[in-house]
């Protein structure tokens, strides 16, 4: 079969057929891949079925893989963090993120693989170019000057980490792409995140705004799991929402992040 690329949505999201990803990939082939990827932000493989291994070496085509802070990668797989066991009370991942906001250099792009997959556990993207788009030209010019702290509250408290050991960084609250050149709101959960200099009740109505704005549900694409899919997307430019609506079912998915840039 032939490789196929078609959209997911309007807004963001590709779905990719006709290729494995196990197998050595060719020049052409990668090529097509990043340029849909810069389009989409994020594409959809399915039925790939990668063990560890496979997925970190088709991972190395797209940059180095990090792992993120607080997080424990597999004994036997370098670079990949498997989530499991996330229980609803603590999750860090059931609100709109970014990956790694809290780090000096996020990471610039994820990639989960399925292993087991309950009724439930879909995972939401928005796209954050049209996000910052959307919002009025004057408002725009406001918000590129300035500067969000984000900390990594919510994970800290899922992975049991003190609270004196999470780590923080300050970053653009509008970043420009380093690949496309186009601007992205760069925004997170109320509780990770506060507009650096302004204080919590200056700061929480503007980002709330724009939190809210950001994932109207014509800016979203909404997955559906099955067994042997592989998902990636741009961290620079778009952010997740994962549900826990399946209760105490187990679900398990491996994830590897890859060196990024400083956001700018």
């Amino acid at each position: 079969m032939a490789l196929k690329i078609t959209p997911l949505t309007g807004s963001i999201g590709a779905a990719v057929e006709g290729v494995r990803l196990g197998w050595r990939l060719d020049d052409a082939t990668l090529t097509t891949l990043r340029e849909a990827f810069l389009e989409y932000s994020m594409l959809v493989f399915r039925g790939q079925h990668l063990e560890a291994p496979a997925h970190a070496e088709f991972a190395r085509h797209w940059g180095e893989p990090v792992v993120t802070a607080m997080l424990d990668q597999l004994p036997d797989a370098p670079g990949v963090v498997q989530i499991t066991d996330v229980k609803k009370e603590t999750t860090a991942t059931e609100a709109w993120h970014y990956d790694a906001t809290f780090e000096k250099v996020p990471p610039k792009i994820s990639i989960l693989s399925a292993v087991t997959i309950p009724v439930g556990g879909d995972t939401l993207w928005s796209n954050q170019y049209l996000a910052f788009e959307r919002l009025s030209p004057d408002l725009r010019r406001v918000l590129e000057t300035l500067r969000v702290r984000f900390r990594g509250i919510r994970l800290g408290r899922m992975m049991g980490i003190p609270e004196e050991e999470r780590p923080q960084a300050v970053h653009p609250l509008v970043r420009t792409h380093p690949e496309t050149g186009r601007k992205a709101l760069y925004v997170g959960h109320l509780e990770n995140s506060c507009i650096e200099g302004w204080t919590r009740e200056e700061s929480d109505p503007l980002m709330e705004f724009l939190y809210n704005q950001s994932v109207t549900p014509d800016n979203v694409y909404r997955h559906t799991w099955q067994p042997g899919d592989l998902v990636m997307w741009d961290n620079r430019c778009t952010m997740h929402y994962a549900v826990h609506d399946y209760g105490d079912q187990p679900r398990a998915l491996n994830r590897i992040t890859l060196h990024g840039e400083v956001p700018a």
